[in-house]
């Protein structure tokens, strides 16, 4: 085991290690490391995409990020080269199963788990440096936030879609619940491709909002590791029909449903919801996608609705229990809180070194995982919180054993304008406007 000596917050019992890009140079080289990027970008003639053609598509976005202004991306990335990667992409994205089963891991395979990464591009170049490339004996798993609040969403989720294209049985994209209308309306991947596109703009974000609808809400890892963005699910079948009355309060809807009517939901029920929606329902009859993508741990058992965001479940240690246990499952990897959310949360973890490791029960643990480190990149207050990110490489036999890899933002970022108003919007994803979600 590797132990984390740079954190002494860290249990040395728990497998770490740091991986630290200041050793790089202020500017790292661009992904292909070889020349400068090939741009315009180009779709293969036979539409097959291969390792070159990924490293270049790296190269070209870490050159672009750095040389040229948002608005002189189509020069690097055509509308019609991003139309081909989203088509090819959501054509594979839509006919997985919302919880995607990784059951091809063989005994010189790794499995990279990878938290939010919220458009921070340069990390997530380090990242995939870092850990190695996708390949035939490495499987990545990303559980979503991929766009809003970083400056480089497009840029991020384009990217990784092309991996995905690439090798789609080694490559798994889960969504998040910033892969939604209301929240990219909000955090600013919206205003960020009509920055970037203009004219074409709104047509280049209706196109991602019908790619995150393809993507899969949850994965099982070698039948141990459950993997989700934010965590739980209720029982479709204990939801009560009649809910308690709903009052506007500063033209947000109070939702709010009857505690002890909650329970945990079933993978056969999971597979039967509805993920094709642009906006979770918070209300009626699919709520397993909010919760899947909302829902946050407790330190305090029992499973109830959260009411600080308004929707989604809080769940206990002792839902954690009967979860692992029920599915004999090992271990629980969630990420949707970064530093900013774990501040406020009581009894929990902070988020400085990209991973807290929330409940440790009889039958496994539950983690959090966050992967954009010096999070948010826009911040509004004048001490930062110089988080690191991380990510978990899951080894054989068993794969449910987590080694932490931490690791430190690569700094200085290329100068870029927010495409949000970061010091006025609602914080940390909380006290949602559901009525704007509705009406959206």
């Amino acid at each position: 085991m590797i132990s984390d000596t740079d954190s002494p917050s860290v249990d040395p019992s728990k497998p770490s290690t740091n991986s630290s890009p200041s050793s790089l140079p202020e500017n790292p080289p661009p992904a292909s490391n070889n020349q400068d990027p090939q741009t315009p970008i180009s779709w293969p003639p036979n539409g097959s995409l291969t390792l070159d053609w990924i490293l270049n598509l790296m190269a070209a976005f870490d050159w672009s990020s750095r040389n040229l202004s948002p608005s002189d991306l189509p020069s690097v990335l055509p509308v019609p080269v991003f139309d081909s990667i989203v088509l090819s992409g959501s054509r594979i994205l839509h006919k997985e199963p919302n919880c995607v089963r990784i059951d091809d891991c063989g005994e010189n395979t790794n499995v990279v788990v990878v938290g939010d990464v919220h458009g921070q591009l340069h990390d997530v170049l380090f990242l995939l440096r870092d850990a190695g490339f996708p390949s035939e004996n490495r499987i990545f798993v990303f559980n979503g936030d991929y766009v809003d609040r970083g400056a480089w969403g497009l840029e991020t989720f384009i990217l990784l879609l092309a991996w995905k294209i690439f090798l789609p049985n080694r490559v798994y994209l889960l969504r998040g619940n910033h892969e939604s209308k209301y929240c990219t309306s909000v955090y600013g991947f919206e205003k960020e491709v009509m920055t970037k596109y203009g004219d074409q703009g709104r047509h280049v974000y209706r196109k991602c909002l019908g790619c995150f609808e393809g993507l899969p809400l949850a994965s099982v890892i070698a039948g141990h590791v459950y993997t989700a963005h934010g965590g739980l699910f209720r029982s479709v079948a204990a939801t009560p029909s009649k809910r308690s009355k709903r009052k506007k309060r500063n033209g947000r809807i109070n939702a709010s449903l009857e505690q002890n009517t909650l329970s945990i939901g079933s993978f056969d029920e999971l597979s039967k919801a509805r993920r094709s929606v642009l906006d979770p329902p918070w209300e009626g009859s699919n709520l397993i996608p909010g919760d899947v993508l909302w829902s946050d741990p407790s330190m305090s058992p029992g499973l109830s609705p959260n009411k600080e965001r308004g929707i989604g479940l809080l769940w206990g240690p002792d839902c954690t229990e009967d979860f692992l246990k029920d599915f004999h499952l090992k271990l629980i990897i969630r990420s949707h809180e970064g530093p900013d959310a774990r501040e406020k949360r009581d009894g929990l973890g902070r988020m400085s070194d990209g991973y807290t490791i929330d409940h440790v029960v009889e039958s496994g643990r539950l983690i959090t995982l966050f992967s954009a480190p010096d999070y948010p990149q826009f911040q509004g207050t004048k001490e930062r919180f110089n988080n690191k990110g991380a990510y978990i490489v899951l080894e054989p036999p068993n794969f449910d054993t987590p080694v932490f890899h931490s690791f430190e933002a690569i700094t200085p970022r290329p100068k870029v304008n927010p495409y949000y108003d970061y010091e006025e919007v609602i914080d940390s994803d909380e006290e949602l406007d559901l009525a704007s979600m509705v009406s959206s």
